[in-house]
């Protein structure tokens, strides 16, 4: 007889952006180890992103409970429907471009909804779970998180039926970079802290996604820890042709300080010097770019040579990873960053495309990059040296000789991480 799990997360198709497929990915593989999860979700959720097409990924056989939701953000959407789906997106202005609007939302939702917006859903979902885990004998509880508040159901269902509970950390909790744009009083500061130790220190087993994130719970908790990526899954896509551009692609969210100066004055140096250059050179930007990111290339003269495709299913995403040139990972330049490994970079490794990074200083991306042999890693004051590869790229595009020779990727493949997943439970 399989063993049950019950699996309680906020993302779930038709969610779409990366924080649906961790646990799609997981659910599809957990019944070849002998394991059957049951999935709760909200009924009515207020997804910024949605993909109808990961839809077709859930198996008929898959057990979806639902329970509705009582969204905040759809009270904020008549203060202003834009500033509210940018913040529950995660796209931060800098406090400098701010407007009112902007800063009272987060200011409410820093202080009126700890740990974030969906904390009403904990109290309904523990008196609905609590029955449906007793009727159905499940052992094992997994919450997943952000949002956060998932993982206060956890631990209410801990504290009532003494069961196991997983709690997965896809991100930090109080160190991720948009925590300190909330606007938090002294007072609600303090009450995340101690709901986050509260967490950590009553699941019997923590995962999170990269080793900074583990050495930094480790100095809050003596519970056992693990590692586990995301990763990549088998599909079977026809690899595409090469774009006839020498495409630089960027897919996923461009953030207000997701914006490194250099790459794209790197980029329009490149532009004025080289005219082959200039004719055949495209960035392509896939996914939600902060308005502040745009201005910088118009600054700079770049919008021209821009192909904003905007947010594009996940199989079409990963088209345009295979048909691009060279592949543009960029993250925060900040400590609070460092433990972020983007999903995306595991299916940017096996396209078969370089991947060209920017981002803080010893961070997991980069020893991943370079261990696997997928491209390369810059910092932010690298100006000299992005340049010089991007040219290296660029000679090599024109002589059709653009390639990766990618090693180890087996271990980051969806199945072989379920595996180390199933061992847990």
């Amino acid at each position: 007889m399989k063993r049950r799990v019950l699996i309680i997360t906020y993302y779930w198709p038709p969610a779409g952006g990366p924080g649906v497929q961790r646990w799609l990915k997981f659910v599809k593989y957990l019944p070849e180890f002998d394991i059957e999860p049951i999935v709760y979700c909200p009924e009515n959720p207020s997804y910024p992103i949605v993909d109808q097409s990961l839809e077709a990924e859930v198996s008929d056989t898959i057990t979806v409970l639902k329970q509705p939701i009582k969204e905040p953000y759809r009270f904020a959407n008549i203060l202003s429907k834009r500033n509210s789906k940018q913040i529950s997106s995660g796209v931060i202005p800098k406090a400098s471009k701010q407007s009112f609007i902007q800063k009272l939302l987060l200011y409410i939702r820093g202080n009126y909804f700890i740990p974030d917006a969906r904390k009403n859903w904990v109290k309904p979902s523990v008196a609905f779970l609590s029955e449906y885990i007793r009727k159905h004998q499940i052992e094992t509880i997994i919450t997943t998180g952000p949002p956060h508040s998932l993982h206060l159901i956890g631990l209410k269902l801990k504290q009532q039926l003494q069961m196991k509970w997983i709690a997965d950390f896809r991100d930090p909790w109080t160190t991720i970079g948009y925590h300190k744009a909330l606007k938090l009083t002294s007072s609600s500061a303090h009450k995340h802290l101690a709901l986050e130790s509260e967490v950590l220190n009553s699941a019997d087993q923590l995962i999170v996604t990269s080793q900074n994130t583990k050495r930094e719970f480790e100095s809050k908790t003596k519970q056992p820890i693990t590692v586990i990526t995301n990763g990549y899954d088998t599909h079977h896509l026809e690899r595409s042709n090469k774009d006839e551009k020498f495409t630089l692609a960027h897919i996923g969210s461009l953030l207000s300080e997701r914006n490194p100066l250099n790459l794209w004055e790197a980029i329009k140096e490149l532009i004025d010097e080289n005219d082959a250059f200039r004719n055949a050179f495209e960035l392509k930007l896939i996914g939600v770019v902060s308005e502040d990111v745009l201005q910088t290339l118009k600054r700079l003269g770049l919008l021209q040579y821009i192909n904003n495709l905007g947010y594009v299913s996940h199989s079409e995403a990963l088209k345009q990873q295979m048909a691009s040139q060279v592949l543009l990972m960029i993250e925060i330049d900040s400590e609070d960053t460092k433990v972020i490994i983007p999903g995306k970079l595991f299916e940017y490794m096996v396209s078969a495309t370089p991947i060209l990074a920017v981002g803080p200083i010893d961070t997991d991306v980069e020893a991943i990059i370079r261990t696997t042999n997928t491209g390369h890693y810059f910092y932010y004051n690298d100006k000299d040296k992005i340049k010089s590869q991007i040219l290296s790229y660029f000679k090599a595009y024109q002589t059709s000789s653009i390639q990766v020779n990618a090693i180890g990727l087996q271990q980051y493949s969806r199945k072989a991480l379920t595996k180390s997943l199933s061992e847990l439970i």
